[in-house]
C-alpha cells in the first residue's frame, strides 16, 4: 500500500528542545549543565525524561515552555511545504501539552498532542488515534521520530512505516530496527516515502 500521509514528533524532530530544557534549568534553579547530564543517563539507560526533577531534587517548573518559530529545526517548515506539494497529507502528533499545537498547525492537516487527546505515546490508543485523525489506513501512514521507543516501535506495531531522525539524545542513543530507515536530515523523508 502506497504511503499517503506523513505524520510528524514534535520534540528533536521538528523542534530543537534545547532551549526549553535551558528554560526549564533556569527556573528549576538547577545549572543547565547538570540538567541536560541527568537527561542524557536517563536516554542511555531507557527512562523517562521526567525523572530528571526526581533525581536532581526538585519541584518540576509550572512554566508554559511553548517552543517559537525560532527553535523549529531548518529542515521542518520545508519538508511539510514538499509533502504538501507532492500530494501527501501531514501530520503532527506528539507527547506535549495542547497549547503546542499552535506553532505548527498552520503548516499541516491535522494536528494531534497528548494533551489534547488524553492518551500518551507509546500506546496504540495514541498512534490509533493518528490514524483516525489522518483518515488514512495505517499502512498508508509514515510516522517520522526520534526516538526508538517512543515513536519507532510503536508506530510499526501500528501498521505504519517508520522513518527515525538522527538528531536528539535518544536518536543517538538507541539503534531502530535494521530493516527501519534513519535519516539525519527530514529533507530525505520525501524521497523514502515516495520509493
Amino acid at each position: 500500500m502506497a504511503v499517503k500521509a506523513v505524520v510528524f514528533d514534535v520534540g528533536e524532530t521538528l523542534v530543537d528542545e534545547t532551549r526549553s530544557w535551558e528554560r526549564l534549568a533556569d527556573a528549576a534553579g538547577v545549572p543547565r549543565f547538570t540538567l541536560m547530564g541527568v537527561l542524557g543517563g536517563l536516554a542511555a539507560r531507557g527512562e523517562a525524561h521526567s525523572d530528571v526533577w526526581r533525581i536532581l531534587g526538585v519541584d518540576a517548573p509550572e512554566t508554559d515552555l511553548a517552543p517559537g518559530h525560532s527553535e523549529l529545526y531548518d529542515d521542518a517548515l520545508p519538508t511539510l511545504a514538499a509533502l504538501h506539494a507532492a500530494g501527501l497529507r501531514v501530520g503532527v502528533a506528539g507527547n506535549m501539552p495542547a497549547a503546542f499545537e499552535e506553532l505548527l498547525r498552520p503548516h499541516v492537516d491535522a494536528i494531534g498532542s497528548s494533551g489534547r487527546w488524553g492518551v500518551t505515546k507509546p500506546s496504540a490508543e495514541f498512534f490509533a488515534r493518528i490514524a483516525e485523525e489522518m483518515d488514512a489506513a495505517p499502512a498508508e501512514i509514515a510516522y517520522v521520530g526520534d526516538r526508538v521507543d517512543n515513536d519507532i516501535l510503536p508506530a510499526l506495531a501500528a501498521g505504519m512505516m517508520a522513518i527515525h531522525v538522527r538528531r536528539g539524545p535518544w536518536a543517538h542513543l538507541h539503534e531502530p530496527p535494521e530493516d527501519v530507515p534513519a535519516v539525519r536530515s527530514l529533507d530525505e523523508v520525501l524521497e523514502l516515502v515516495r520509493g
